[in-house]
């Protein structure tokens, strides 16, 4: 159900100094080997430590549910890359699969913490030093929850509308600063998340994870999921000279979806 294999986007980033959070594997590891691919030089973070460790990439480990580790973070990125170009934001969780009521005040907090609030605290970090830069380039992962609704993910469509809203405004304030702001929603990203959201929401509604799985790529025009080197593609894109002028943008990577289910 995904057309094909796709790998980084061959442009030249020699050089640029790139922070990258939850980066040790799944969309944020895929990106970080593609930044590194292309040249630039690059400070991760991730909660495993073992995967921090075989990532092969320079880093510290953070946690994203704590505002002190994610400034920490940048700070520590900033001394090992002698500052910032580029700041992206992909540490994330996929919050509880349960209705409205169903879902403790702990839940709520935690993902909106991790998704959204940790966002604001690497930013509010970080550009001191894009600004000293002469200007950079802050990319947010958001998510196709960040604009429709998604039904038994009220934490998580909540925080993803956050990080747009958040992303929009940081480009308004940033933009006089040649700081430029941006965010990527993925769709149905191929891999172990969205494999076990599928199996969630498959067991709440009481089918099988295939039929499940049937239900969920039919909501995209291509019939797709799409791949983490799409996602990475993306902010390549941004992070590059292509990218120059595009600022405060919302763009959606998920084969043309039209509704989530």
């Amino acid at each position: 159900m995904m057309k094909g294999a796709r790998t980084h986007l061959p442009v030249d980033l020699s050089g640029l100094r790139v922070a990258i959070t939850g980066a040790a594997s799944g969309i944020g590891r895929v990106m970080a080997d593609s930044f590194a691919a292309c040249g630039a030089h690059l400070f991760i973070s991730d909660i495993n430590a073992e995967a921090l460790a075989e990532s092969g990439h320079a880093g510290q480990i953070a946690n994203a549910a704590s505002s002190t580790e994610m400034e920490g973070f940048v700070d520590a990125a900033i001394a090992h890359l002698g500052g910032l170009d580029v700041l992206v934001n992909n540490a994330g969780i996929a919050g509880p699969t349960k209705r409205v009521e169903d879902v403790t005040p702990e839940e709520l907090d935690a993902t909106l913490q991790i998704d959204l609030a940790a966002m604001f605290h690497t930013c509010r970090r970080a550009v001191p030093a894009l600004r000293a830069a002469g200007g950079g380039s802050i990319i947010n992962l958001s998510s196709a929850a960040g604009r429709f609704g998604f039904p038994l993910r009220s934490p998580y469509a909540a925080a993803k509308w956050g990080v747009v809203g958040f992303t929009k405004t940081l480009a308004i304030e940033l933009g006089p600063d040649g700081i430029r702001a941006n965010a990527i929603l993925p769709g149905l990203v191929d891999g172990p998340r969205i494999r076990a959201v599928i199996k969630a929401k498959a067991e709440a509604a009481g089918l099988g994870e295939n039929a499940q799985t049937e239900l969920a790529v039919a909501t995209t025009s291509l019939r797709s999921f799409v791949s983490q080197h799409d996602i990475a593609n993306m902010a390549l894109y941004l992070a590059s000279p292509f990218g120059a002028t595009i600022s405060g943008q919302a763009l959606a990577i998920d084969a043309d979806m039209q509704v989530l289910i």
